[in-house]
């Protein structure tokens, strides 16, 4: 036969060998198919490109035709040729995934350092506000209106200007901690607490002081404090069902006992001191009415507590 047999390219099985590893290889140069895939197809392609390379080459001899000799090493040539690009393609595979992956690393947002310890510092920070500033000052004012108020035996009336003023200081910065931590969100756990407690120490300073000197009696001092502490109690006692809010009789008793209290630390005579005794009459008498009302208001929260809870633990077992 003159024609170039079909063994001259390596056979059909190498013919179709050597396309197969071109097409892979051709398809990692357009990134179209995974690195590693065409590099495991275009190594078998490169094998069977040269076993059809041996084919050709023992035709050409067996049938004196170098032409099919020449078609079966070109076979085999592209086979390799598929090979190279296949490695190629599993190369270029692994870059693209390392960077892509180093990319992605860096996309990621992270946290900047040390940002807890400034949310912290920030915390902290707050505690320092104009509210609670003005609750500390007026805890400081107690021991200072106790040493003013008992300088020279007590009854200096220079003496007792400046504890009046002391106290008048510590009264007024009362008004304005508690607005200004609402109005601003200036709330903190510490004014919470210190507010309080510094509101019941200037005024039971200031009544114990006036009983020990004998310018108030011990029962108005006993009826104050104990209606103070009581309600107090109270609240602890009913927070666990809500809170007590506080009502416009207790502001007006608070307002009341401030300046009963105001003219007794001052060294008035005549009629203002006839005046003192009927506004501290009015301010025990609103003392009373509100604690009882605090008290009233704690056992309806207490009742309707217990009743929210029996009604939804009922609705849970049912």
């Amino acid at each position: 036969m003159t024609g170039v047999p079909a063994s001259a390219a390596g056979g059909p099985s190498g013919a179709r060998r050597a396309v197969a590893g071109a097409a892979p290889a051709a398809s990692a140069a357009s990134g179209k198919v995974p690195g590693a895939a065409v590099g495991r197809a275009a190594a078998r392609s490169a094998e069977g490109g040269a076993t059809g390379a041996g084919h050709g080459a023992s035709s050409a001899a067996g049938h004196g035709g170098a032409a099919s000799g020449e078609a079966g090493a070109g076979a085999g040539g592209a086979g390799v040729d598929g090979a190279g690009l296949g490695r190629a393609g599993v190369d270029g595979g692994g870059v693209g995934g390392a960077s892509e992956s180093v990319d992605g690393v860096q996309g990621e947002e992270r946290p900047a350092r040390g940002g807890k310890l400034a949310a912290a510092a920030v915390n902290q920070a707050s505690v320092w506000n104009i509210a609670n500033l003005l609750t500390m000052l007026r805890l400081v004012l107690v021991p200072a209106f106790v040493a003013l108020m008992l300088a020279d035996g007590g009854y200096d009336p220079a003496w007792r200007s400046l504890a009046w003023a002391a106290f008048a200081i510590a009264m007024i910065t009362d008004l304005f901690d508690g607005h200004l931590a609402r109005t601003y969100n200036l709330v903190t756990d510490f004014g919470k607490i210190a507010d309080p407690i510094a509101d019941k120490a200037i005024m039971g300073a200031a009544l114990i002081c006036l009983s020990a000197l004998g310018d108030l009696p011990w029962w108005v001092t006993g009826v104050i404090l104990g209606r103070e502490l009581g309600v107090t109690l109270l609240r602890f006692l009913v927070i666990r069902y809500g809170v007590i809010p506080a009502s416009r009789g207790g502001k007006l008793k608070t307002l009341t006992q401030g300046v009963a209290v105001g003219m007794y630390v001052l060294a008035l005579t005549g009629w203002l001191a006839t005046l003192r005794w009927w506004v501290m009459a009015a301010a025990v008498v609103l003392t009373v009415v509100t604690g009882l009302d605090y008290v009233k208001q704690a056992i309806v929260l207490r009742r309707r507590g217990i009743a929210e809870r029996k009604a939804a633990l009922e609705e849970k077992e049912a």
